[in-house]
């Protein structure tokens, strides 16, 4: 382990911890701890994206951008890769740059050719990603659940490592409960992700995708939206429809647990019910909570 955390640069054992570490800081260090001599040419044929590249969609207009650079300028900044266990080497961090050499025509881009496991593989995309060109809602969402679950991290270690709050790391999470009809709008910028945070706090499918239509038909703001879902008529037919909660204030608290645990809480009929998806989303909540308890 030692000889390869040489190998890959100093003080990088920092963006694998649970600290906050900037990818603009990873990427110099190890184009600084690397000579001329071993950035190598690489021919793009041989080249496959990052597995666990968090974007789905680029930008066409951006990624033309770079393209005219690249054909004006050339590929200034190599790109960084590990050799594929399959064929050719992986794409650690440069997908963006590896587009776009494509399109101006590039045979083959410079690379730096490093060793990383599965794990470091994926925070090194996911913080590329966010830090450098902020990834649609639903495409971060996804690879923070990805990280917590193979990475065995609790909400709290991924938004050290992140460097966001651990509330941001909840309402992000909280996207993804919903319907995959509605995360494909948010995935295709149709609905915003305040959109899609209000839209959340909903419980029934029906009215969650008929709203979504409205957003997008009526272009609706976020601020319309919230006033739609809080209007008395709108919470008299959630109330009728999916809750059955009479007093006002139960539906305040409801609302609160839910922004603040990010699941379904309800609250009815003198009981709160808080839904979990498995025993580390049990864990997350009862974390949120502050409950300490030993589940082994």
């Amino acid at each position: 382990m030692e000889t390869k955390r040489k190998a890959l640069g100093k003080g990088l054992e920092q963006l694998f911890s649970n600290e906050s570490f900037t990818f603009n800081d990873f990427e110099k260090t190890i184009v600084e701890d690397t000579s001329k001599d071993d950035v190598k040419e690489i021919n793009l044929d041989d080249l496959r994206s990052n597995p666990y590249q968090p974007r789905k969609v680029f930008d066409d207009e951006k990624l033309e951008e770079l393209t005219n650079s690249i054909l004006e300028f050339g590929v200034i900044e190599p790109i960084i890769v590990k050799k594929s266990t399959i064929k050719g080497y992986e794409i650690v961090a440069g997908e963006r740059r590896t587009l776009a050499a494509r399109r101006a025509g590039l045979k083959t881009i410079p690379a730096i050719i490093r060793d990383f496991t599965d794990d470091e593989m994926m925070t090194i995309a996911l913080l590329e990603n966010i830090q450098r060109e902020n990834l649609n809602i639903i495409e971060e969402a996804m690879a923070y659940k990805n990280m917590i679950e193979s990475m065995h991290l609790t909400q709290d270690e991924l938004a050290k490592k992140l460097g966001k709050s651990r509330s941001h790391v909840t309402n992000i999470l909280g996207i993804l409960k919903l319907p995959k009809k509605v995360q494909d709008m948010v995935l295709n910028d149709k609905i915003s992700m305040g959109h899609a945070r209000a839209l959340s706090k909903l419980n029934d499918e029906i009215q969650i995708f008929d709203m979504a239509n409205k957003i997008v038909k009526e272009n609706m703001s976020v601020r319309a939206l919230e006033d739609e879902i809080n209007n008395n008529g709108f919470e008299k037919k959630v109330t009728i429809k999916r809750q059955n909660i009479k007093d006002k204030n139960h539906l305040v608290v409801q609302n609160v647990m839910r922004e603040k645990i990010g699941t379904m809480v309800k609250v009815n009929n003198r009981n709160i019910v808080i839904p979990f998806d498995n025993d580390k989303d049990l864990e997350r909540i009862l974390e949120i909570l502050d409950i300490k308890i030993n589940l082994d």
